[in-house]
């Protein structure tokens, strides 16, 4: 009976554990994660029992709290807050990249009202389709754009999902929104279902750490790309996310947020011009 007692405890949070847990999430990240997620952070958490050699969720969140544990947190946040995407998501926000802002750009160019220069951020990019498909916009308008400096940032908590940007290989079910000749222009097939981008993408971005709760150290954005991401945090960390994006926007800078992000009522300093489409004044 004990045995079965103690497999029970490890293999599920109790509440007073998911509590805690929670709490230390949420103060590292700004993430708040429901109650209703607790076989999902019960399962997260187990895996890295196991790679840390800790008997029980006790045992390891003390290990979490204290000095000697501060490496591990890293891998921990990696384990909570890693999420699946996928090339292209929500297209229409890629088709006023392409179309629109472009030719937005383009004309303040000639009338000499900005240089030959444009950088984006995509602020909690996961592991990276979202700044390449970016990427592949921009490359596939090489002719307008020809001699611009484009600079292209994706960020992200996670060092794992950062470590699978950089790498730059992907399985076949991230290309929903792509026909069998557009994979074959960017990727290379390097293994049964293991596709590598093809370097002239890949080398149009750059990755860094980054946590959405602090200021990011970075020269202003032209446009910043914010989705699928503040659904986890609550009204008080989104309103400290928001005002960290809205900083980092130049003076006519676009910010597309994802339609689930719950903050369309926080952004009275922006204006509204699509409906997942807001410009700094």
């Amino acid at each position: 009976m004990w045995q079965t007692s103690t497999m029970m405890e490890v293999e599920r949070l109790t509440p007073k554990q998911f509590e805690l847990f929670q709490k230390f999430i949420y103060d590292r990240s700004g993430i708040k994660i429901d109650i209703s997620k607790v076989t999902l952070v019960s399962n997260r958490i187990r895996r890295r029992l196991t790679a840390s050699s800790h008997p029980d969720f006790d045992s390891y969140y003390q290990f979490l709290k204290s000095k000697a544990g501060e490496i591990e947190v890293t891998s921990f946040l990696d384990a909570i807050t890693t999420n699946e995407t996928s090339f292209f998501r929500t297209p229409t926000n890629f088709d006023w990249l392409k179309n629109e802002y472009v030719k937005e750009l383009l004309k303040e160019k000639a009338d000499g009202k900005r240089a030959a220069s444009l950088r984006v951020w995509s602020a909690a990019c996961s592991s990276g389709e979202e700044p390449y498909s970016i990427a592949m916009c921009l490359s596939e308008l090489s002719v307008p754009l020809c001699g611009w400096s484009i600079d292209i940032l994706g960020t992200d908590i996670s060092e794992h999902t950062l470590k699978l940007s950089r790498s730059a290989v992907y399985r076949k079910r991230t290309m929903q929104e792509f026909d069998e000749a557009r994979v074959r222009r960017y990727f290379t097939e390097e293994a049964p279902d293991r596709y590598k981008l093809r370097p002239s993408i890949a080398e149009m971005v750059r990755f860094k750490h980054h946590n959405l709760m602090r200021a990011i150290n970075e020269p202003p954005f032209d446009c910043v790309w914010l989705r699928n991401v503040l659904i986890y945090f609550d009204r008080e960390s989104k309103t400290t996310v928001i005002d960290n994006i809205v900083r980092s926007l130049v003076s006519g800078g676009y910010l597309v947020v994802g339609p689930s992000e719950g903050v369309y009522d926080m952004l009275g300093m922006l204006r509204k011009r699509g409906t997942f489409l807001y410009q700094k004044p």
